[in-house]
């Protein structure tokens, strides 16, 4: 007890003093900002392997640093992609612009103007390009490209008579000086006299060498000015774009998400609200329940929560919007462990007739291991799962769902322990047993013991009207259809916030006239408009929302979100690929630790959640989002830790795996009726803990937690009736048809033989 109490000790002052000295990165959806996601394409002249990307991520972080955004970051994602996050930012017209070009800075000496109706030549040392006035030149090959350049500055002229120009030096002032001297030798006002200043394909300026430069002299000194009426953003931009360099390949924008200050400002504040109301009102639930042991276990969650947040912090992993609601969800989730060890400690005082309680104590936490390892390594499984197959910000989810679940295997197994050990101990409460809350059989367990329903009896019932739920769920998908977010199907979504409220039609019909007929107008609320297109240039963005400002009075734009079409393509095949991954890996799992039929049983019934969550969501017209998707793959993991728990009951409660024509033994379907009466007092408290985390999370956590928050609630259900009346008949009809294997995997439980 003193080793644990220690290393229990030593843990939370390792996580407070962590918690004081290392604050928590937030993302951009929760602190206002822009994320853009790049990826490299192939040229004609070079490849987008991972080096080309890498001298791209460098460029561009010199173009970063020369926007001058507080605190940016970029980093590379996978071999040709790459992710920029500007905090602060909060129109990314202008960041994409920069970041986006190819900056190809070229000089060329002009070899005259094209003739009208001349057909542009085809010869690769000659190009023909339109003069800032429009006149056609053709152009020969380049003499000097961007890397010749050793830097720009935007500059105005002092007498105010040229306005901004670009003044730029050059590495090398005798290939400037060859140029210009070159065009020297053509009379005033020859177009052969002039110099064309190419940038990405376009002249942006094709001055004349000025008269008083001699012809082979050219202009020495390695100066010179680039003039063309530029404003003074204008002027600044070309000289960043020209001092950041050109990028070795091209780039293409493949996402992009801004998100508002005060948007992001609101979510902590009600993700925050949520996690305070939905803490208390389990804490208190838990206390009502358990009494002492519930004190001492809202003692070890407030561990929890400190620990949990000590790893995200030392990790300096970033906590985005779903990652905030996973780390409220795992305070529910982490109520789990301490139900079953209450639970099977009340079972050990009250049934095995333990003679003391710390013994009972003790025993709850031994039987009780296998149960909250088996249930908490499957929910592991679903977390790696959205780490290592999804992006952005369910991964984000992930990594604070994986952390909060192993935190809460800590503060239930060690932490909550140590306190209850030491409660245990106390005279005072050794002499008031009732106070600890595990002297008594509770309410459920009372009620159950009472009528003894025979719940296997009508298995087969069980199993249609599963089925009958399955086919209503899901039918809405083939009526309804599933309305996908942008994230899968590519495109954009831009939400505003408003003065007045306007009518979904009536904007629908503003964008159709300003030429979005295929718009997709949604309100939220009063105030509140979202807008989803196919994918949408800057200028066409601008175009949008300049008609819901003048349709609102004043309109804020809250959230704007680009996917690129094969940036959908590849989440959608990321999607399917983490379902079909999570239903194989929780059958693999729980082939080795039970019988293959018990794992078909749970996969059966996770299936089954699944789809009839999918199927709701279909019916109300819900978003299906990577949003969803963290709380689809949760569902999965909580529906089969209820079938755990019932699964890991029937295997204690049938140690060696004999058959049921075995004389002497209880038939199998009355031993899994057993089981599940057994383990509904722990399913109904842990229900009704994550219920109230997740009811707050609903009422209290704006639009996209409210879906989150109403997927899980409909999962915790559904899941709920699955573990008794789907996985368990499914398995007890598995049994009868004789499909199980031969016996449990080794090491099966052993620390009950007796029969019920």
């Amino acid at each position: 007890m003193r080793v644990r109490a220690f290393f229990a000790l030593a843990v939370v002052a390792l996580s407070l003093s962590i918690t004081a000295a290392v604050p928590v990165r937030l993302g951009l959806d929760l602190r206002g900002g822009t994320q853009i996601v790049l990826e490299t394409r192939d040229s004609p002249t070079a490849e987008a392997d991972s080096a080309a990307t890498d001298r791209t991520l460098e460029v561009l972080r010199r173009r970063v640093d020369a926007l001058g955004v507080a605190e940016p970051a970029i980093a590379r994602s996978g071999d040709n992609r790459i992710i920029v996050e500007l905090p602060g930012v909060q129109d990314p017209r202008e960041a994409a612009d920069v970041l986006g070009r190819t900056a190809q800075l070229t000089f060329h000496p002009v070899l005259g103007v094209a003739e009208p109706g001349q057909a542009p030549t085809e010869r690769p040392e000659e190009r023909t390009l339109p003069d800032e006035s429009g006149q056609r030149l053709r152009l020969g090959p380049s003499s000097l490209t961007g890397a010749d350049v050793d830097g720009a500055e935007a500059r105005i002229d002092q007498q105010g008579l040229g306005g901004w120009f670009v003044g730029v030096d050059f590495k090398d002032a005798g290939g400037w000086a060859d140029l210009t001297g070159a065009a020297a030798c053509a009379p005033a006002g020859d177009p052969t006299r002039r110099v064309a200043i190419v940038l990405d394909h376009k002249v942006i300026s094709s001055p004349q060498v000025d008269p008083s430069v001699a012809c082979r002299t050219g202009i020495t000194g390695g100066t010179t000015q680039i003039t063309g009426s530029f404003s003074r953003p204008e002027a600044r931009e070309l000289a960043l774009l020209i001092n950041g360099g050109a990028l070795p390949v091209p780039v293409e924008t493949v996402e992009q998400r801004t998100v508002g200050p005060t948007l992001g400002a609101q979510a902590i504040r009600a993700s925050a609200q949520a996690a305070v109301i939905g803490t208390v009102l389990t804490s208190l639930f838990l206390i009502a329940v358990y009494r002492l042991m519930g004190t001492l276990a809202v003692l070890a969650l407030a561990c929890y929560g400190l620990i949990s947040y000590a790893t995200l912090a030392a990790l300096g992993a970033t906590l985005t919007l779903p990652g905030l609601a996973g780390f409220v969800l795992a305070i529910g989730m982490a109520v789990d462990a301490n139900v079953l060890v209450f639970e099977r400690a009340r079972e050990e005082y009250t049934t095995r007739r333990r003679k003391s309680l710390r013994s009972a104590l003790t025993a709850g936490f031994r039987n009780a291991f296998s149960a909250i390892a088996d249930s908490n390594i499957t929910t592991l499984i679903a977390a790696g799962l959205l780490f290592f197959l999804a992006s952005g910000p369910v991964r984000g989810f992930g990594v604070t769902l994986g952390i909060g679940v192993l935190a809460s295997m800590l503060s239930a197994l060690v932490v909550t322990r140590v306190l209850a050990d030491f409660a245990v101990t106390r005279r005072a409460v050794r002499r008031r047993p009732r106070l600890t809350g595990i002297a008594g059989t509770g309410t459920v367990s009372d009620w159950l013991s009472r009528r003894s329903p025979d719940l296997m009896r009508h298995r087969r019932h069980w199993l249609a009207l599963s089925a009958a739920a399955l086919v209503l769920a899901t039918s809405g998908i083939a009526v309804r259809g599933l309305n996908f977010g942008v994230e899968f199907t590519g495109g954009r979504l831009i939400e505003y916030s408003t003065t007045a409220p306007v009518s979904a039609d009536r904007a629908r019909d503003a964008l159709a006239d300003a030429g979005f007929p295929r718009a997709v107008v949604q309100t939220s609320g009063e105030d509140a408009l979202t807008v989803r297109t196919d994918e949408l240039s800057n200028a066409e963005e601008a175009r949008i929302t300049e008609t819901i400002d003048d349709l609102t009075g004043t309109a804020e734009k809250t959230r704007d979100e680009l996917i690129g079409p094969s940036l959908g393509a590849e989440l959608r095949r990321g999607a399917v690929i983490a379902l079909g991954t999570a239903l194989a890996a929780q059958l693999l799992y729980l082939a080795v630790r039970f019988r293959w039929t018990f794992g078909t049983a749970a996969v059966a019934a996770m299936a089954h959640d699944a789809l009839i969550l999918i199927g709701v969501f279909a019916w109300l017209g819900k978003p299906v989002d990577g949003v969803f998707l963290a709380a689809l793959l949760t569902v999965i993991g909580y529906s089969v830790n209820d079938s755990v728990v019932v699964f890991d009951r029937v295997r204690e409660l049938w140690p060696g795996g004999k058959t049921a024509a075995a004389p002497g033994r209880t038939p199998f379907a009355r031993v899994t009726n057993t089981a599940i009466l057994q383990t509904v007092p722990r399913t109904v408290n842990t229900g009704m803990g994550a219920a109230f985390i997740l009811s707050a999370l609903a009422l209290l956590g704006g639009d996209s937690l409210t879906d989150f928050a109403l997927a899980l609630l409909i999962g915790i259900v559904v899941g709920t009736y699955s573990s008794m009346f789907t996985a368990a008949p499914l398995a007890v009809e598995l049994h009868s048809r004789g499909t199980q294997s031969s016996g449990f995997t080794r090491g099966a439980a052993t620390r009950n033989t007796e029969t019920p």
